[in-house]
């Protein structure tokens, strides 16, 4: 789960997530990303959402993306080409493609320890499951970030 509202932008968690997977502390190869919105002055964690539905998969030539049985959207990289179709399939723009790794990376939820949660200092970033009721108060606090930014665009 992301809270928004919590971020400071201090990337913690991408400096975690890079040295994690790659043992060099490169936000370019974090599998989550800090978007800033400096018009409103909002920082926004963004990673996998490990779509129920993953339009990544959907468009794999070789299959190479799968969903496991507890939901994680996982890349084999022994079966990836490079395509990038998952990409640009990707409505959130949370896969990519890494220079340093030279594959296809995307969030894993490191096995379900994700490293981002337990290096964020501020709690912006949670692993748990997440309740309808808690669910509905995020889409609440989604669209008012949605205002904020076209407010701030205009």
């Amino acid at each position: 789960m992301i809270s928004p509202e919590k971020c400071t932008g201090c990337r913690t968690c991408e400096l975690a997530c890079s040295f994690v997977k790659t043992e060099v502390f490169n936000t370019k190869v974090s599998r989550i990303t800090v978007f800033a919105f400096d018009e409103a002055a909002v920082s926004v964690p963004m990673t996998c959402m490990q779509c129920d539905t993953p339009y990544c998969m959907k468009v794999c030539p070789t299959s190479a993306i799968s969903k496991t049985e507890d939901g994680v959207v996982k890349v084999n990289g022994e079966k990836c080409i490079g395509c990038k179709l998952c990409i640009a399939a990707c409505p959130l723009g949370n896969i990519t493609l890494s220079t340093v790794e030279g594959k296809i990376v995307k969030c894993d939820l490191c096995g379900g320890e994700p490293k981002c949660v337990e290096f964020c200092p501020t709690g912006a970033i949670e692993f748990k499951e997440v309740s309808p009721n808690v669910l509905e108060r995020k889409k609440a606090i989604a669209r008012k970030f949605k205002e904020l930014l076209g407010e701030a665009k205009e």
